[in-house]
C-alpha cells in the first residue's frame, strides 16, 4: 500500500481507540455477527476451522496494517471461522456504516482494497491447487515457502527464520504434526531447512523453491 494513501487510512482510524488483544485471544467466533470492522495496526491475527478430529486448519493470517472482516461486515453473514490473535496485537473498532461511509468518499482506497483482495484471492487459489493435487511433502514445502515470504525474518546470511513449530505450519498446510516431521525429515537432510521447538530456518529460499518446481 502506497504510503500516501497508508497515512491517510491511519488518519481515518486514529479517531477510533486502541484496543489490545493478547496472543491466543479471540476476536471473532463461528456464528458471530459482526457490526463493525477490525482495523489492525500491530501483530497478526489467524482465521481457522476446526477439523472434526479437533485439529486448527489455517485458513488465512492477517498482518498490519489491514482492517476485516469486510465480507462478513458488509453481506450481513455470520462468520464461519474463528479469528484468534497470533500474536499480541493493537487494533481499532469502527462501525460497518461509517467504513462505508469513508470508502465511498476516497475511492483510491476503494481500489487498493480491491487490488489486495484479488491477490488474497490468487494466493488462496494457488494454496487450494497445492492442497488438491499434491504430495504432503510439496504441499509442506508450499506452505514454508509462502510464510517465509510473508512472515519470515530475513537473516544477515540469507536464511529465513519462521517463529514457527511443526505443529503450526501443519494447520497451514492441512497436515498432521506427525506428517509434518516425517516429510522434513529429507530436507533436514538436504540441509534446506532446520527445525527447532519454535522455529523453522530455511538456509536457501532459491534451493527450497527450486526443489518445490522439481517435485511438483
Amino acid at each position: 500500500m502506497q504510503p500516501a494513501l497508508l497515512k491517510k487510512i491511519d488518519l481515518f482510524f486514529s479517531h477510533y481507540p486502541v484496543k489490545v488483544y493478547r496472543k491466543g485471544q479471540i476476536l471473532i467466533l463461528v456464528g458471530d455477527i459482526v457490526d463493525s470492522i477490525y482495523y489492525l495496526q500491530k501483530g497478526r491475527v489467524k482465521v481457522y476451522d476446526v477439523s472434526y478430529r479437533g485439529d486448527e486448519i489455517i485458513l488465512n493470517t492477517h498482518s498490519g496494517p489491514t482492517f476485516f472482516p469486510m465480507s462478513l461486515a458488509f453481506n450481513h453473514t455470520t462468520s464461519p471461522y474463528i479469528y484468534e490473535a497470533e500474536t499480541d496485537i493493537e487494533v481499532r473498532l469502527v462501525p460497518k456504516e461509517e467504513i462505508s461511509t469513508f470508502l465511498q468518499a476516497h475511492p483510491k482506497t476503494t481500489l487498493s482494497l480491491l487490488s489486495h483482495s484479488y491477490n488474497e484471492v490468487d494466493a488462496a487459489m494457488s494454496k487450494m491447487s497445492y492442497l488438491m493435487g499434491s504430495s504432503a511433502k510439496t504441499r509442506l514445502v508450499y506452505e514454508i515457502i509462502c510464510e517465509c515470504r510473508k512472515f519470515g525474518e530475513l537473516q544477515a546470511d540469507g536464511s529465513y527464520v519462521l517463529s514457527n513449530n511443526e505443529r503450526g505450519i501443519g494447520a497451514r498446510a492441512g497436515l498432521s504434526r506427525e506428517t509434518v516431521s516425517r516429510e522434513a525429515k529429507s530436507l533436514k537432510q538436504k540441509k534446506l531447512l532446520s527445525i527447532k521447538h519454535n522455529s523453522i530456518i530455511v538456509q536457501d529460499i532459491k534451493k527450497l523453491e527450486e526443489h518445490l518446481q522439481t517435485h511438483a
